[in-house]
């Protein structure tokens, strides 16, 4: 009888702690199951993560009405007041901050898997941080590189503004550019590449450091930049752009994208123009005078839901000057005379055809023609040339859940001639066959395994055998880590960091029996982590380190006893090797970003050792983002960039560089307004940018930012 009374004494406190709470947690928008989703119940101890199915399970919960938190790095912090007992399994949907990096399928692998499975370590630039950028400079992409950590926009020409992409502190030209995994930008194409790239009608941007040889062949020895574009959807997208600067900068662009019952297509068109400017007032450009029109088209086929058929057409114009202002505004007398004029024009066709068999395996075969014309001109020499580059590939994947195959072949080809009438043309010819395989492994649960190996023919007869090895281990929910390594190698052009700041004035054509192909070796590795700090902070980062050499490397070096300069493999080697670190924090609508990288790049020749010219060794960026209800977004930008070396071994002094942005979206259209490097640091503060005279000046290697502060404004229209 006591034992009776003890039971029902003690009955109404086992009924308050014999509940159990069991959800299924989906991303909101696309619907997949989310794991390692921290879930718990306020007030308590009592806490678990999501697995892969998204499934959760939380015990020994009191009756009455419960509060459970779900949170996750990415995702905005959900609250759900429950009433307990209840024995339902609930759905739970998490709104996704931005575009869910982890759960995106990457193009640049061609993988069928997601980044957090995929063993080559991938950064992915989502649509959300694409807008922001934008705003910020809406005519080119330069900024969204300039801005990442590992990556450095290199300026070759002060008065014109060119520049090319560095990579982990080596020179442009090993850097590969490509649009929807096509090479559109090599070679003589890629000298005004970045400054005529437009972000408005890019999804999004994925990059690869270190050699992806592999998928992609020669060029890619420091890594690639995959610009991803929109493609259409069966919700209409219209947009309109409109920017202006206080130094008569005007951007007009719009973009158009829908999908029909078998078919769809987008548009984009962009006018952008600039009037010169001389900031410092020493009578040369820092800004040159442009006008540029673009217009991007792609159509699309869908026969059947499992085969995609695309046809897209680009086009591009661009006219180019800058020098002596006086001369910019047709002023010109005997004593202004100098002046660099560059006239361009691109077009480009890109062809893709992909099926999807019942298996899932994947046949995808494209191919793309690029025709590049450029004439530079300057008051004593005049340089024109055209590039016709081809790429052909088909490929199959064979997707299966423990192991996945990438098979395939592709022909690349880079035509260049000089049109204008010299006696030593600048003409070349590359062709390269190559043929690939790629396998991804799961080995466990927590081994994936990607492995990989080319073979390449150039037309020279030269032999490349390219192995590539990357490891990913899942430590555990919140822990992972990532090792690769790789070969690459990569043909003699003439076109290069050094020949497009002389404007290929005074060089000499290939000897094609004195220069053989770069060879390269790299490794790289990165230790991830991400977690949720006092059940309110979402945090993340990521420890990379990298090693990169390049064997007998291509130099221009001045012939002797001569004024021109000709291209040899260096008795010698460059190698560069250092680290990122990538922290990112939020909480609520406040987000922060901080990124660090630390590079040692040196040129090792003749036994002797230097810096790696225009090379920081330490440089910082950081962002600071508030972000209201979708509605109201404002960020502060700091870039920190260390101590260079200019080409002739002279120490150059650091800077900082910062910038306020904010936007206001109403229902169709939002305005934007940006005040970049507003402590206007640029070179000019610190020194002169050149010597000589004003008819035949000698310009300073450019190591810092040119144009100064810069504000800008405007409209994004969507309907």
């Amino acid at each position: 009888m006591k034992k009776i009374i003890f039971i029902l004494l003690l009955f109404p406190f086992l009924a308050t702690a014999q509940n159990t709470f069991k959800a299924i947690i989906k991303d909101e928008k696309t619907k997949e199951a989310l794991d390692s989703i921290s879930v718990f119940l306020t007030g308590t101890q009592s806490g678990s993560t999501s697995d892969e199915k998204g499934f959760v399970v939380i015990e020994n919960i009191p009756n009455g009405k419960q509060t459970i938190v779900f949170s996750s790095f990415g995702y905005r912090k959900t609250e759900r007041n429950i009433l307990f007992p209840q024995n339902e399994i609930i759905v739970i949907f998490l709104e996704p901050l931005s575009e869910e990096l982890e759960e995106v399928k990457v193009t640049s692998t061609r993988s069928s898997r997601t980044i957090k499975n995929a063993p080559t370590r991938i950064e992915a630039i989502a649509a959300g941080e694409l807008e922001e950028k934008s705003s910020m400079q809406p005519g080119n992409i330069k900024m969204l590189l300039t801005e990442s950590t590992g990556i450095q926009t290199q300026q070759t020409s002060q008065v014109s503004g060119s520049a090319s992409i560095r990579i982990q502190g080596l020179d442009g030209k090993y850097t590969q550019l490509l649009q929807d995994g096509f090479p559109l930008y090599s070679g003589f194409a890629s000298g005004l590449s970045i400054l005529q790239i437009p972000p408005l009608n890019l999804k999004r941007v994925e990059v690869i450091k270190g050699s992806t040889s592999t998928l992609y062949g020669g060029g890619a020895i420091a890594g690639l930049i995959n610009l991803i574009t929109k493609e259409p959807t069966e919700t209409r997208e219209i947009s309109f752009l409109t920017n202006i600067n206080q130094t008569q900068a005007l951007d007009l662009s719009g973009f158009y994208a829908e999908k029909y019952k078998k078919s769809g297509l987008t548009i984009y068109a962009s006018s952008n123009s600039q009037k010169a400017s001389d900031v410092n007032n020493d009578g040369f450009s820092d800004i040159p005078n442009f006008e540029r029109f673009t217009i991007n088209s792609k159509f699309f086929y869908y026969p059947n839901e499992k085969t995609t058929f695309s046809l897209g057409v680009n086009a591009g114009f661009e006219k180019r000057i800058g020098g002596d202002m006086e001369v910019i505004d047709n002023n010109r007398d005997a004593a202004d005379t100098f002046f660099e004029r560059n006239n361009s024009k691109r077009y480009s066709t890109q062809a893709k055809f992909e099926k999807i068999f019942e298996n899932k395996n994947i046949l995808t075969i494209k191919n793309s023609v690029g025709y590049f014309n450029r004439k530079i001109e300057k008051q004593t020499y005049n340089f024109e040339g055209q590039q016709i580059a081809t790429f052909t590939e088909a490929n199959y994947l064979i997707a299966n859940e423990k192991s996945e195959w990438n098979l395939g072949a592709n022909l690349v080809s880079d035509n260049f001639k000089q049109i204008n009438l010299v006696a030593d043309k600048l003409d070349y010819y590359n062709a390269a066959l190559g043929v690939f395989a790629q396998n991804n492994l799961n080995i466990t649960e927590k081994f994936i395994l990607e492995s990989g190996l080319r073979l390449d023919i150039t037309n020279r007869s030269n032999v490349f055998v390219l192995p590539r090895l990357s490891l990913l281990y899942k430590i555990n929910e919140k822990l992972s880590s990532r090792f690769g390594g790789g070969l690459g190698y990569k043909s003699p052009t003439i076109f290069s960091e050094e020949t497009e700041e002389k404007a290929f004035q005074n060089i000499n054509s290939l000897d094609f029996s004195k220069v053989n192909p770069e060879k390269s070796y790299g490794l790289n590795a990165d230790v991830n982590y991400k977690t949720t700090i006092f059940d309110e902070v979402s945090f993340a980062i990521n420890q990379m380190f990298f090693y990169t050499i390049i064997k007998n490397p291509l130099v221009l070096n001045q012939v002797p006893f001569s004024i021109n300069y000709a291209f040899e493999n260096a008795n010698g080697n460059i190698e560069t090797k250092g680290f990122e670190t990538n922290v990112k924090l939020r909480f609520e609508d406040i987000s922060c970003y901080i990124g660090y990288t630390y590079i040692d790049a040196k040129r090792n020749f003749d036994n002797n050792s230097t810096v790696n010219p225009l090379t920081a060794k330490h440089r910082i960026n950081a962002n600071l983002m508030y972000e209201w209800e979708e509605k109201l977004r404002i960020a502060y930008e700091v870039f920190y960039v260390g101590n260079q070396y200019l080409t002739n071994n002279e120490k150059v002094r650091d800077y900082w560089v910062m910038g306020v942005s904010g936007e206001y979206k109403f229902k169709y259209f939002s305005l934007f307004l940006n005040l970049e490097n507003f402590l206007d640091s640029r070179q000019s503060k610190w020194e002169y940018m050149y010597s000589g005279t004003i008819q035949n000046p000698q310009f300073r290697e450019v190591y810092t930012p040119t144009d100064g502060f810069i504000l800008n404004g405007g409209v994004k229209i969507r309907l």
